[in-house]
């Protein structure tokens, strides 16, 4: 046949990987769904690969349909991000950084890097998106973002992983508790307290660490609420729900009635890393990874 695959064809395939439903991909594209289908199976008959299974209560994408998608997601991501460099080229600026990251980043590393980033190039700008770790890695994987600031202990292939900070734990309790730094001891002192935690889910480097701390202390603690905000952890401390255990550096910024009381003798540490892609080619990423090696606050201690 004398087809030739075009832009169109992996914008109508997307809208199905999205949807898996070609009445509602053919009406996100305003298109007709018979018009919709012959577009796809002209795109498998050029490409001789199925690339959905069809029955009569679902779609769902084949493995050269998943294989596709991920591929395809992260073309149309940089063909994105290509089209606003180019915008801020022609008005003079250096590009864009885009900056995924953690609540806790944003206490010292990130508003520092940025601080030396317009010391030192002024025509790059930065958008910032806060997110958990999975969809950093996920967003830096698919080329919607370009660094990413997460704690974890390893990443996937062909995403670069180094340590910037290192930090202490610390106890968060109602301000009327009667542990204090003058009379805490260990964290075994706190085996009957209820637990706030950030969610598994949000952290499970973290999860995996403050549970350790406790056991550590003879105990397995008792977890009564999850949440992926240092804010709201805090209020529920605040009104006595539970005590916490957190990144040291969470305690500024936050005006509530709860005390702090730092975990320095216990060998554990909140490490928070850098994270990007090996191959990619944003010159203002390299610029960034520049900045942050050579910031002496940032060295793991």
């Amino acid at each position: 046949m004398g087809y030739q695959l075009e832009l169109r064809h992996f914008k109508y395939f997307l809208a199905v990987a999205e949807e898996l439903h070609y009445r509602k991909a053919a009406e996100k594209l305003f298109i007709s769904q018979p018009g919709l289908s012959r577009q796809i199976k002209q795109m498998e008959e050029i490409l001789n690969v199925s690339l959905f299974v069809r029955t009569k209560k679902k779609v769902s994408l084949t493995a050269a349909g998943e294989y596709l998608r991920g591929e395809m997601e992260f073309l149309f991501n940089h063909l994105d991000f290509v089209k606003k460099q180019l915008k801020y080229i022609g008005e003079g600026t250096t590009g864009e950084i885009r900056i995924g990251f953690l609540g806790s980043a944003m206490q010292n590393v990130v508003p520092e890097l940025l601080l030396k980033l317009k010391e030192t190039q002024s025509g790059i700008k930065a958008s910032l998106e806060e997110l958990n770790n999975n969809a950093q890695v996920n967003a830096v994987l698919k080329d919607t973002l370009d660094i990413g600031f997460v704690r974890l202990a390893r990443a996937p292939k062909g995403i670069a992983l180094r340590p910037v900070f290192e930090d202490t734990f610390s106890l968060v309790l109602p301000k009327d508790h009667s542990l204090s730094q003058a009379n805490f001891k260990n964290v075994g002192q706190l085996s009957n307290e209820d637990f706030i935690l950030f969610s598994q889910d949000y952290s499970p480097l973290y999860y995996d660490t403050v549970m350790s701390i406790c056991e550590a202390g003879g105990f397995t603690p008792k977890v009564s609420h999850k949440s992926v905000h240092a804010q709201t952890i805090f209020k529920l401390v605040e009104n006595h729900l539970g005590i916490a255990i957190v990144p040291t550096a969470l305690q500024y910024g936050f005006q509530m009635e709860v005390k702090f009381i730092e975990l320095r003798k216990i060998p554990q540490r909140a490490t928070l890393s850098v994270i990007w892609k090996e191959d990619n080619r944003n010159p203002a990423l390299q610029h960034c990874i520049q900045l942050l090696s050579v910031m002496e606050s940032f060295e793991p201690k």
